[in-house]
């Protein structure tokens, strides 16, 4: 359709009845010209006023690398270990099998007496400093207070070494409030404890293939953190991480002053232990 053409000013009625002159189509051209102007402008002072052109901005001058310097090199470097912590001990778990290996039909409770068995010195004899834990796990299995009694908390159970099959995670309550964390598989279809730590915990967590232990530190407001990892040379759990780690707000100790070195514990560490029989992941 052509368009209209307009020759001047129409007129039309307002809603008052009055007359309103509306512009012709050279004063609209004309009022349309302006507004772009006044618009473009706006925009323009708008983005002089943001202060930024969106260009590259210098972040400062790069700090220069510096690599490890070495202190001591002439000293020379020691080939054994000072102590020896048992970190790749593992044990044989005697007496105790499953059909098919499954580790899920090894009751704990006959894990812990397997253990019990093997170490008098630290259940069963004279000088023996875990005794009570012998008539504790006499308890488990039974019903009200007494069961309540077991030291062996849950079975846990996860792939924690690669091959696709489960391993038993057990925790055992022992005096001093510590627990005995053990780990457990199943090496040519025998019983093998390839984990055995015992602590103060504040928590015990299992994530993919990596045991974390969390024990409390004399520092306020830190705390320990360990994590077991499965090392296939030493066909073993081995304690590859182990850090200190701020976790609280507590002040720093006044300048001048130590923290108190704790005195040696007494209670020696237990041997490997048991747990129950039920099963979660």
């Amino acid at each position: 359709m052509p368009p209209l053409r307009h020759t001047g000013a129409t007129r039309s009625p307002s809603r008052a009845g009055r007359t309103v002159r509306r512009a012709g189509p050279t004063l609209r051209r004309a009022g349309r010209a302006a507004l772009g102007t006044l618009i473009a402008a706006l925009l323009l002072a708008a983005a002089t006023g943001c202060g930024d052109s969106g260009g590259l901005r210098g972040a400062g001058a790069t700090p220069t690398a510096v690599g490890p310097t070495k202190l001591w090199p002439q000293l020379p470097a020691a080939t054994t270990a000072a102590l020896d912590y048992g970190e790749a001990d593992t044990e044989t778990v005697k007496g105790v099998t499953a059909p098919g290996d499954d580790i899920r039909k090894v009751d704990p409770v006959d894990v812990m007496r397997a253990d019990i068995a093997a170490h008098p010195a630290q259940y069963t004899g004279p000088k023996a400093p875990y005794h009570e834990i012998v008539r504790q796990v006499g308890n488990c299995g039974k019903k009200g207070a007494e069961g309540r009694a077991c030291p062996i908390l849950q079975a846990y159970y996860r792939d924690l070494t690669g091959d696709g099959k489960d391993d038993m995670v057990l925790g055992i309550r022992f005096p001093g409030n510590q627990l005995a964390v053990r780990a457990y598989t199943f090496e040519r279809h025998k019983l093998v404890q390839v984990m055995s730590t015992t602590d103060a915990v504040v928590s015990v967590e299992v994530a993919g293939r990596e045991v974390i232990i969390r024990s409390p530190s004399i520092l306020p407001g830190y705390e320990f953190r360990t994590v077991w990892q499965w090392d296939a040379h030493q066909h073993a759990m081995l304690a590859a991480r182990d850090e200190i780690l701020r976790v609280g707000t507590a002040p720093p100790p006044s300048r001048g002053t130590s923290t108190p070195s704790p005195s040696p514990s007494a209670t020696p560490e237990p041997a490997p232990s048991p747990t129950p029989s039920e099963s979660t992941r």
